[in-house]
């Protein structure tokens, strides 16, 4: 039989700058490109509805890409282990190329298969394709993992710029599609068979694929990249980048982010700051990496203890957008009708849930997991862990932020709550972030009716803040007496 190549696609649905396609085209062999829907790899990590979503026609995009250059898509279901290793023998591949995953599930599902390929005589190769450094290859000076963001990113810029990404292969040489491959509409991926289609406004919003990816890239360092330092934490305004739901799924690589930001010709302070954004994500890997556990469990142990107040109707209204604090009101809201919310919203709506209602920070894991479109277990998992205290490198206990005057700092003349709590639209800037406080006659004018169009704040800030404050302190105190 002749010899040819499986490439096996996993979170890096591009054709640009993908070392596993590279490695593939220089065997100068026939490639069968594959994409695996292996769920139970993934078992209590599984992408959420909104992922699915994105996942579905960001597969139909690079489906169309690898077409278009002789090698169409293969689509399957099943376990990988038992999968590839059939496909490599029907093909007649002895070398399976694939990117490397962070993911617990992931990477012991590459272990399988990479030993079922070898119990046939096969092999798996596995290449960087989603982050800029392997994890296992980045240590302190100790020869320790990093556990503190900070050297962390000090250690990757000076390893300096990565290299310049590869142009997408003008042409692919492909093999024909085996038969009983899957579709599309086959794999089940959205709509969920007998769940409400509620992502049915976000074609409008977003456009996923290599492509799309490109032409975000493009837009936010023409347009935006300049002015990051200063307009970034306004969430009324288009002043991040956007690209996170691209980098989940690997549509653009974090190199082919780090050049284009570089070639911008931006000052370099916005730059860095930017650049410091995808190392954030950088270091949320190696973190999953070293401690797989961490989407599940506190990164700190004594967190173990803590005395969460589990309320099913406070994590009802706050999902819902309806706690009575118009800025944690509009990201809930803007994340169910988007699929996103600004970064900067999303750490008030996080401390909120986790410090003003005392919910377990793994509910709104969970809750972030299955609404975002950008749902990265490393990122997400982190950046929830670092909000609740109890991460590696955490916010400090006693930061607990006031939603009223967050609103009033970065979204000061409401642009960002009209739009999302638009029952609040018409009252005066002054009073946009703390409508309880407005007189009778102004809220009558605007058409409020606190309580019935909008709700009363569910907690008050001051009881809720002290409340977390001798909770965290008292964790403390406990593990300093140990």
């Amino acid at each position: 039989m002749t010899s040819s190549t499986l490439l096996w696609f996993r979170q890096d649905l591009r054709l640009a700058d993908h070392a596993a396609l590279a490695a593939a085209l220089a065997e100068k062999a026939p490639i069968l490109p594959v994409f695996v829907l292996d769920e139970p790899a993934q078992a209590g990590h599984a992408p959420g509805a909104a992922t699915r979503w994105w996942l579905k026609h960001s597969l139909a995009r690079l489906g169309e890409s690898l077409a278009a250059r002789g090698a169409p898509l293969l689509l399957a279901r099943g376990r990988a282990e038992t999968v590839l290793p059939a496909l490599a023998a029907q093909i007649g591949a002895k070398t399976i190329h694939a990117g490397r995953c962070t993911e617990p599930g992931l990477r012991a599902q590459a272990q399988r298969v990479h030993e079922a390929l070898e119990a046939a005589g096969r092999n798996l190769r596995l290449h960087t394709t989603m982050i800029l450094q392997e994890p296992h290859r980045i240590a302190s000076g100790s020869g320790k993992p990093y556990a503190v963001y900070s050297p962390f990113a000090k250690a990757i810029f000076a390893l300096g710029d990565p290299p310049p990404p590869l142009p997408a292969p003008e042409a692919i040489p492909g093999l024909p599609l085996p038969a009983g491959g899957e579709t599309l509409d086959s794999l089940n991926l959205y709509p969920v068979p007998g769940e409400p289609d509620w992502a049915a406004g976000f074609s409008g919003l977003w456009q996923p694929g290599e492509a799309g990816a490109a032409e975000r890239l493009g837009r936010f360092v023409a347009r935006a990249l300049g002015r990051y330092d200063a307009d970034r934490n306004a969430p009324g305004i288009e002043g991040s980048s956007g690209l996170s739901p691209h980098l989940r799924w690997g549509e653009v690589s974090p190199g082919q982010v780090w050049h284009a930001a570089r070639a911008a010709g931006a000052a370099p302070g916005a730059t860095e700051t930017f650049l410091k954004e995808i190392l954030w994500r950088e270091f949320a890997h190696h973190l999953l990496w070293h401690r797989p556990e961490m989407p599940d469990r506190a990164l700190r142990s004594e967190f173990d203890a803590f005395p969460w107040v589990e309320d099913s109707r406070a994590l009802t209204a706050w999902q819902r957008g309806q706690t009575g604090y118009p800025i944690v009101d509009a990201g809930m809201r803007q994340l169910w009708r988007t699929g996103w919310m600004h970064n900067r919203v999303r750490m008030i709506a996080a401390s909120f849930l986790v410090k003003h209602l005392m919910q377990p920070w793994q509910a709104g894991e969970r809750w972030f997991r299955d609404t975002l479109v950008d749902a990265d277990l490393a990122s997400n998992s982190a950046s929830w862990q670092w909000v609740a205290g109890c991460g590696t490198d955490a916010a400090p206990y006693f930061r607990v932020f006031n939603p009223v005057l967050q609103g009033e700092k970065f979204d000061a003349g409401g642009a960002y709550v009209r739009r999302f709590v638009p029952e609040l639209a018409k009252l005066p800037d002054a009073y946009i972030h703390k409508p309880w406080e407005a007189p009778p006659v102004l809220l009558a004018g605007a058409g409020v009716a606190l309580g019935r169009s909008y709700p009363r704040p569910i907690v008050e800030h001051g009881a809720a803040r002290a409340r977390a404050l001798v909770a965290f302190a008292g964790l403390r105190k406990g593990t300093e007496a140990a």
